[in-house]
C-alpha cells in the first residue's frame, strides 16, 4: 500500500477540537516533533479567530519542548496524562489551566485499552521506517505507541531520516491481553524477548507519512560534584556490602535506575567499584553512564523503555549499532515497567525522593505539598515490587535552607511498607524490619544534615509515647518555616 506524504501543516489540519491524541516516545527520545508544533501553531491561529481548539495529550512520559512545549504555550492542551517534564507545562497545570493526571506510567496504556479515557483518536508515532503492509519501525523512545496505533482510529507517522533503519531488531513490542485473558509475560531474563520487532497496524488507518529531518537533541546531564559523587558511592557500597552478607546473590542482579545527575553518579560509583560484579539494567531510561559502563564491559545488556542519551552519545550509539544492538531492547513502557516481571527478576530499584520523613515516607512530585513539579514516573511501579527499593535524595538543598529530609512528607507517593533504604551523602538508613520509632532513629542519626539534627530529635519527644510519634501541631513545621521564612533551620515548634 502506498501512504500519502502531506506537509506537517496538512497533517495537523486533520486535528479537531476535543480529539484524544496518543504521541510515541518517552523523554525526548521517540517524541515526534514537527506535526505537535504544527498543531500548535494551528491552535494559536484558530485562537486568534476566536474558535475553541485544545486536545487531550497522552504519552509514555515526559516529551520534548517540541511537543509539551509548544502545545501548552499555544494553550493547546486540555488534559494530559501520564507525566511531564516541561516548565511551561509545569506552570499551566499549577496554574490549574491545563488538567493533569499524574499516573504511575505501567498504567496508562492498558487503562486505555480498558476504554477508561474514551476512544482514541489518533496516534502519532515518530518512526524510522514504514514498510506498505503496516510494519512501523520505531525510534529510540517506544513509550505507549503500540497501544496508542492499536487503538486510535488515525495513524500518523513522522518518519525520520535521521533516524537510522538498522534500529530494526532492537525494539521488543508486546501488548498484554486484557482481563480476564492476560498470560504470564515470557521475560524471565533481562535479554528475553517477549514479542515482535515492529509495531503492526492495518495500513488502512496510517492517514498521513510526514517527513522530518529533526534530530532528538537531548542536553548532558551536569558533572558530578561532591554531593552526588557521595551519594553514588554510598549506594555502591551499600550495595558490595549486601554481597558480602549473601543477601544478594554472588551474580548480582538487575538494577532500575532513575533519570538525573543522581542517577548517573549511582551508575558510575557501581561500575568502578570492584566488589560489584558485571551487571544488567532493567529500566525505563537507558541513560549516557549506561552506554559508558556497556562500553568499558561493565554493563552487559540493558532493557529499557527508551535511549535517553545525550546527542552525541546517541549519533556514537547509532554508528556502532553492530556492537549495541545485540545488547539493548527498547520495550513499551508497561513492559519496562511492569510489577509482575519487576518483581520475578528481582530488581534493586534505585530513585530520586524529592523528599522523605523520618519513617520511611517519600514524596515525588510535590513541592510544598501542592506544585506539581513532573510526577511520579515509573518510580511506584519499580518501588513496590522491587527485590531491594533505594530512595537517594542529598541532605540539604539551596544551600542549607531546604532539608529534603522533614518530618512528615507534605505529599505521599511511597509510603513506608514500599522504602527499604534511604541513602543521602551523610550516610545509609537500612530501615528493613524496623517500626517506625526504630525507621525515625535511624533515619536522623545517618541521613539528617548535622544542621537539622537537633531539630529532628527535638520533634521526634514532641510525639509522645505512642506507635508513630508524629506531633500533629508541628508535623509540617519544617515546611511552614519555608513558606514563611524562606529557611527550615528557623523552625519553631509550637
Amino acid at each position: 500500500m502506498s501512504y500519502k506524504i502531506m506537509s506537517a501543516e496538512e497533517a495537523a489540519s486533520l486535528f479537531f477540537n476535543g480529539a484524544n491524541v496518543g504521541f510515541s516516545g518517552f523523554t525526548a527520545a521517540g517524541t515526534p516533533k514537527i506535526v505537535p508544533s504544527a498543531i500548535a501553531a494551528m491552535a494559536e491561529k484558530l485562537h486568534n479567530e476566536g474558535k475553541e481548539f485544545k486536545i487531550n495529550v497522552f504519552t509514555g512520559a515526559s516529551s520534548g519542548d517540541m511537543l509539551d512545549g509548544a502545545l501548552v504555550r499555544a494553550n493547546a492542551i486540555n488534559f494530559r496524562a501520564p507525566y511531564q517534564s516541561s516548565k511551561d507545562l509545569r506552570n499551566g497545570i499549577n496554574s490549574g489551566a491545563v488538567k493533569y493526571n499524574d499516573m504511575h506510567l505501567s498504567h496508562l496504556s492498558q487503562e486505555l485499552r480498558y476504554g477508561f479515557y474514551g476512544k482514541l483518536d489518533f496516534a502519532v508515532v515518530e518512526a524510522a521506517d514504514v514498510t506498505p503492509d503496516g510494519e512501523i519501525l520505531p525510534t529510540a523512545g517506544v513509550g505507549l505507541a503500540p497501544t496508542a496505533c492499536m487503538l486510535a482510529d488515525k495513524i500518523i507517522i513522522e518518519l525520520n531520516s535521521t533516524q537510522p533503519k538498522e534500529l530494526y531488531g532492537m525494539h521488543d513490542i508486546f501488548i498484554p491481553a486484557n482481563p480476564p485473558y492476560r498470560k504470564e509475560l515470557p521475560i524471565y531474563k533481562v535479554s528475553d524477548r517477549a514479542g515482535e520487532k515492529t509495531i503492526k497496524v492495518d495500513p488502512k488507518k496510517i492517514v498521513a507519512i510526514v517527513e522530518s529531518n529533526e534530530f532528538t537533541n537531548v542536553a548532558k546531564f551536569t558533572e558530578v560534584d561532591a554531593t552526588t559523587a557521595k551519594i553514588g558511592q554510598n549506594v555502591a557500597n551499600f550495595l558490595a556490602n549486601e554481597l558480602k552478607r549473601g543477601t544478594v546473590p554472588p551474580e548480582f542482579l538487575p538494577i532500575q535506575s532513575g533519570v538525573g545527575n543522581v542517577a548517573n553518579a549511582v551508575l558510575y560509583s557501581l561500575g568502578d567499584n570492584k566488589d560489584v560484579p558485571t551487571f544488567t539494567m532493567y529500566t525505563e531510561v537507558i541513560q549516557d553512564a549506561v552506554i559508558d559502563l556497556m562500553e568499558k564491559g561493565r554493563i552487559s545488556f540493558a532493557s529499557g523503555c527508551s535511549l535517553t542519551t545525550s546527542t552525541d552519545v546517541t549519533k556514537d550509539i547509532y554508528s556502532n549499532l553492530k556492537f549495541f544492538g545485540d545488547k539493548v531492547l527498547l520495550r513499551p513502557i508497561e513492559i519496562s515497567n511492569n510489577p509482575e516481571i519487576i518483581r520475578r527478576l528481582g530488581l534493586i530499584t534505585i530513585n530520586t525522593a524529592l523528599e522523605a520523613d523520618i519513617f520511611g515516607n517519600v514524596n515525588s512530585t510535590h513541592v510544598l505539598g501542592t506544585k506539581m513539579m513532573n510526577g511520579i514516573g515509573g518510580s511506584g511501579d519499580f518501588t513496590r515490587n522491587a527485590y531491594i527499593s533505594i530512595f537517594t535524595c542529598p541532605s540539604i538543598q539551596k544551600g542549607g535552607l531546604i532539608s529534603p529530609i522533614v518530618p512528615m512528607v507534605s505529599h505521599c507517593d511511597h509510603s513506608e511498607h514500599s522504602v527499604k533504604i534511604l541513602i543521602t551523602e551523610q550516610g545509609i538508613a537500612d530501615l528493613r524490619g524496623l517500626d517506625p520509632l526504630g525507621r525515625a532513629k535511624t533515619i536522623i542519626e545517618n541521613c539528617v544534615h548535622p544542621d537539622y539534627k537537633q531539630l529532628m530529635w527535638d520533634y521526634l519527644k514532641l510525639g509522645g509515647a505512642t506507635h508513630t510519634p508524629h506531633s500533629l501541631k508541628n508535623a509540617f513545621a519544617f515546611h511552614t518555616a519555608f513558606a514563611e521564612k524562606g529557611d527550615m533551620r528557623l523552625t519553631q515548634y509550637i
